[in-house]
């Protein structure tokens, strides 16, 4: 039986699940789209790194976390608020600044998306 998760790691978590506001399946396939490009699915295709992560971390409980998940799961958390913090009313528009945050889980187009 694994220990107890840490507070910390719980906070993270949530926070993580409240971002990533795409399923592991939406971003799986986002991923696989994005890495296309206009070669439909290429065999040396490769997909971001980052981006398979939060599809594993998805699929996983939380109790099943491993110490590299919760160093992923921080890395999304900073990198979608910082988008988020800093973007200027035209950036919703921009297909570059939308692609970038969906390769890590997070559609700022998908209804309910929380303010930053």
């Amino acid at each position: 039986m694994k220990e107890r998760i840490p507070g910390e790691t719980e906070l993270l978590w949530e926070e993580f699940h409240r971002l990533v506001n795409m399923t592991s399946e939406e971003l799986r396939t986002w991923l696989l789209t994005e890495a296309s490009g206009e070669d439909a699915l290429p065999a040396d295709m490769e997909l971001p790194e980052l981006g398979t992560r939060v599809v594993e971390i998805l699929r996983k409980r939380k109790v099943d976390l491993t110490d590299a998940d919760v160093g992923a799961m921080r890395e999304v958390v900073d990198f979608v608020e910082d988008r988020l913090k800093n973007q200027s009313p035209s950036d919703v528009q921009d297909d570059g600044w939308r692609h970038a945050l969906m390769t890590v889980g997070h559609d700022p187009l998908k209804p309910g998306v929380p303010e930053p």
